[in-house]
């Protein structure tokens, strides 16, 4: 089972990719957006992973 912590990290790590279409990257976006807001509610006192 992946943490939240390891799905925000996959996440940016897809954003690396060259070969992401711009509808896939704003998807990526909005699911790391979500995921680093999840993260802020359920940690308020830690910043979301580098």
């Amino acid at each position: 089972m992946t943490t939240l912590h390891d799905h925000i990290q996959m996440l940016r790590a897809e954003l690396t990719s060259f070969h992401l279409s711009h509808r896939e990257r704003q998807q990526i976006e909005r699911e790391l957006k979500q995921a680093c807001a999840q993260f802020a509610a359920d940690r308020p006192d830690e910043t979301p992973p580098a």
